[in-house]
């Protein structure tokens, strides 16, 4: 059942019916999951739907 969750909410993803979050919450799978199996099914993940990852030259906002 878990697979037809998953191809359900990647379906729904893909025609634009659903966010990303919202087809994370559909298929059982988290953001990350999620974007890991559109990718494997070839499905483009929006660059808004993206989860942000934080890299190491991210910096700390500072107020001088």
């Amino acid at each position: 059942m878990h697979t037809t969750a998953l191809a359900t909410a990647i379906t729904l993803y893909r025609s634009g019916t659903l966010t990303l979050s919202q087809a994370a919450a559909r298929s059982g799978y988290s953001e990350d999951e999620l974007v890991v199996a559109l990718q494997r099914h070839g499905v483009p993940v929006q660059e808004a739907d993206a989860p942000a990852v934080s890299t190491s030259a991210d910096r700390p906002a500072s107020a001088d």
